[in-house]
């Protein structure tokens, strides 16, 4: 195979790096079906879950970077379905708050620890720095993704 050892990782890395989307977006999928939702609307859940409390729908246009338009609609659907209320802002009357169902986060808590229990074990043979390497990447590969996702929406290419 002709190439330095760095250029045949590199090529490696941009097919498998494919495969790993395509994968994780294969079981995202799987999992929004196991659930009856939307593939949007249980990352939105998933990130609801993390927000520690109830959010803006303002806030929920910013964690996916919809419109507020279609992050109102994701909203209704995750209404409709129970996993989320609409609630006033104890503070300021005027702000609706977006709140998960405790029963219903608590069950996509249970669905989301069976199947991320095998993911956790993916990485108990790894060192320390091993896992440090892993949550950098991680971390950056969220956000390069998030930029990407703008850079689409805003029509680039």
């Amino acid at each position: 195979m002709p190439g330095s050892t760095r250029e045949r990782l590199m090529a490696e890395l941009a097919v498998v790096s494919r495969r790993y989307m395509a994968s994780y977006t294969l079981f995202n999928q799987a999992l929004a079906d196991h659930l009856g939702l939307h593939p949007t609307d249980l990352q939105c859940l998933n990130l609801l879950t993390l927000e520690g409390g109830p959010v803006t729908t303002g806030r929920i246009a910013e964690l996916t970077g919809l419109t507020t338009g279609s992050a109102t609609r994701l909203v209704d659907r995750l209404e409709r379905a129970g996993h989320v209320v609409r609630e006033r802002d104890a503070d300021d009357r005027r702000l609706v708050l977006v709140a998960t169902v405790p029963e219903k986060a608590a069950e996509f808590r249970r669905v989301w620890d069976r199947v991320g229990d095998g993911w956790i074990a993916l990485f108990d043979d790894l060192d320390d720095p091993q896992l440090a390497l892993f949550i950098d990447h991680m971390r950056r590969t969220t956000d390069f993704g998030a930029q990407q996702a703008a850079r689409l929406r805003a029509g680039a290419v």
